[in-house]
């Protein structure tokens, strides 16, 4: 039983990190309203699209967490009261896929793509490329910070649930 309090509290966690790629993406938002109202250079008119385009896909990542990780709340309890076992097992290989993916993605995609478009802003002199890079690498660091603490979390809770799989075999 404790472990569906461990699991629940991981999930309520991620509830509480998920809104910030909402407030992020409302940030880009915001700021794309202001480079439309208030941009009177190419180069500041120039972010326009590129702030909107990342806001709106910061906040679709958001919704989109916020929703799974609320249904997931929900299934907790109704699969651990089904067979307790199998569901540390399968949160075990949910916690692992995971984990692999912050390392495939999060931890070298992200990077590599942050280093390719800084590298970019060397060679692209016109102000919609530049202002593209630019976003593109501010959206990823933002990114890259929220996932950053999602993956303590989650490595957190699968030791946990390491540590029941181990204590249920002995």
């Amino acid at each position: 039983m404790e472990i569906l309090k461990t699991a629940t509290d991981w999930a309520k966690a991620e509830l509480v990190s998920t809104p910030f790629f909402m407030l992020f993406g409302v940030v880009f938002v915001v700021t794309s309203i202001a480079f439309w109202q208030l941009g009177k250079t190419d180069m500041a008119r120039a972010y326009i699209v590129p702030t909107l385009v990342a806001g709106l896909m910061l906040l679709t990542i958001g919704i989109g967490l916020f929703y799974t990780n609320v249904q997931r709340v929900k299934q907790f309890e109704i699969d651990y009261n089904q067979d307790a076992t199998a569901f540390v097992q399968s949160e075990i290989s949910r916690a692992e896929d995971t984990l692999k993916e912050y390392n495939t993605v999060v931890f070298t995609a992200i990077p590599l793509i942050i280093a390719a478009c800084a590298l970019l802003l060397l060679f692209f002199h016109s102000p919609l490329w530049k202002a593209s890079l630019i976003t593109t690498i501010a959206m990823l660091v933002v990114i890259l910070l929220i996932d950053g603490t999602a993956q303590a979390r989650i490595a957190a809770y699968h030791i946990q649930l390491l540590k029941v799989e181990n204590h249920d075999k002995n």
